[in-house]
């Protein structure tokens, strides 16, 4: 239920109360055939009620009664009335879209896909507002304490699902937000200097058993998927790698085809550039199938390491309580965008796998998600640094 709608439910609750009361206060009774004066405030006899004195003075009692139920009444159509007109011609104003990831990232490539999309369709500025920084956790609070109006939205990835098993969090991941859709997943890949010699994962692993704890790997923070997938591969080999966090990707791969870190799991889309270039070699792709961009590159499983396939997701929240019409609009704009032909080679280019889910869907993906990497958590031994 919408907080609107729970707000109406307990303001006709209080209604129907007044209207009990004011129905039992009333100062004509009848009696038999014959009208009885009764104070509204007592409910006894004028007689009774202790004299013309007191029985003024429960008058005014009860006239304030009548005045609060009318009071009452004016709140609950005022509430009908702002919710009715709740998603009419909305947006009105700009839209503030929080990306939880740096410039450059897999978030912000995506939503920088479908912000113009949007302004366009609405006649309204969407405006990208980068958090980087915190795990995600920066960006997913500022959406959940933001007004429930539909004003403020969210960019969310992977290690949203992650979070909750490893800090306590200002917020609930599932509970404090509307779901609207899980816009896409990209593939990962594991990725050396282009300089060093290491020509293939076995060589990697090789080396890494030779030198414990002197290789390092590069993230976009702790418990993004590029954490992750680093502790997973490093557990599934058997190795001991050092992990070297940073506030978003591209600084990760930066410092990686400048030499500072041994490796890195970034997705495709982050790091595709620098493949092309020339930079970075590709040493392995991280999905169940090779992928067309890298067509010569191989799966984790085929270079000998199984059951390492991550992929990044990305979705859009909006503050719990945000009127179902508004959510609705958003849901179905989105979702426009994401699946119009005219798009598919803009996201395609850039590594993304278009997923374009209805809420529905992107709650139960949300909430298995959490699931699955509490048992990656758990298992790898991660905790926060």
């Amino acid at each position: 239920m919408y907080a609107s709608d729970t707000a109406l439910a307990v303001a006709c609750i209080v209604l129907t109360d007044a209207r009990a009361i004011w129905a039992s206060s009333s100062f004509l009774s009848l009696s038999g055939s014959a009208f009885t004066p009764t104070c509204g405030a007592c409910f006894a006899s004028a007689a009774s009620c202790g004299g013309t004195a007191r029985y003024t003075k429960h008058a005014e009692i009860y006239l304030s009664r009548l005045i609060s139920t009318l009071i009452i009444c004016t709140v609950v159509g005022t509430a009908i009335e702002a919710r009715g007109a709740s998603a009419s011609g909305y947006p009105t104003k700009p839209v503030r879209m929080v990306v939880s990831g740096s410039p450059g990232g897999s978030n912000d490539v995506m939503a920088r896909l479908l912000a113009p999309k949007l302004t366009e369709s609405w006649g309204q500025t969407v405006l990208i507002d980068n958090r980087a920084g915190g795990a995600g956790i920066i960006a997913a609070d500022i959406v959940a304490k933001a007004p429930p109006d539909g004003y403020t939205i969210g960019f969310v990835a992977i290690r949203h699902s992650v979070n909750p098993t490893l800090v306590k969090l200002p917020y609930d991941p599932v509970n404090d937000f509307e779901p609207i859709t899980m816009t896409a997943a990209v593939s990962s890949v594991l990725v050396v200097n282009a300089k060093t010699p290491i020509k293939s994962v076995k060589e990697l692993i090789a080396l890494a058993k030779q030198k414990p704890g002197e290789l390092t790997f590069a993230s976009s923070g702790l418990g993004g998927a590029p954490h992750l997938t680093g502790e997973l591969f490093a557990l599934t080999t058997g190795i001991k790698l050092v992990h070297v966090p940073y506030k978003g990707g591209v600084p990760a791969i930066t410092d990686l085809a400048g030499g500072r870190v041994s490796m890195s799991f970034p997705t495709l889309t982050t790091s595709l550039p620098f493949i092309k270039n020339g930079s970075l070699r590709p040493l392995a792709v991280l999905s169940k199938e090779r992928s067309a961009y890298l067509p010569d590159v191989p799966t984790m499983a085929e270079a000998g390491v199984p059951n390492v396939v991550v992929r990044d997701w990305q979705g859009i929240l909006a503050p719990r309580g945000v009127p179902k019409p508004i959510v609705d609009k958003l849901v179905t704009d989105i979702r426009r965008v994401l699946k119009d032909p005219a798009n598919q080679d803009r996201f395609a280019s850039s590594g993304f796998e278009v997923i374009a889910s209805t809420p529905a869907e992107f709650r139960a993906a949300l909430t298995s998600e959490i699931q699955r990497w509490a048992r990656v958590v758990k298992d790898a031994h991660i905790k926060l640094e």
